[in-house]
């Protein structure tokens, strides 16, 4: 699984977001199930940063956001990311995608 995350931050703020999410990744990399973790910036937009993570699944990357230093270290930069579905699963070749049906409770 895939997760991307888009982030417009003003130049002036450019710097200490940087390291709050060089924070982040970090300790996004420790927790169970992470496989990948990247930061970039736009090479048109400046202003426009991702954070670009792979898991194991979507458990891992569910439980990893509930570990209470990702909480601390983390969320609060995850939280200015643009409003915008993050989560892809890994498309190979023949493999099965995931539905979209609603999944049943019982």
């Amino acid at each position: 699984m895939i997760v991307v995350n888009r982030f417009r931050v003003p130049e002036a703020e450019q710097a200490a977001f940087r390291d709050d999410l060089e924070r982040a990744r970090g300790v996004l990399a420790v927790q169970r199930g992470h496989v990948a973790g990247r930061i970039g910036r736009n090479v048109d937009d400046p202003e426009l940063w991702v954070l670009t993570t792979e898991w194991e699944g979507p458990g891992a990357y569910r439980r990893a956001l509930s570990a209470y230093d990702v909480k601390l270290a983390a969320v609060p930069t995850l939280s200015r990311a643009l409003d915008e579905p993050s989560a892809y699963e890994t498309v190979e070749p023949g493999a099965e995608l995931n539905r979209p049906d609603a999944r049943s409770l019982g």
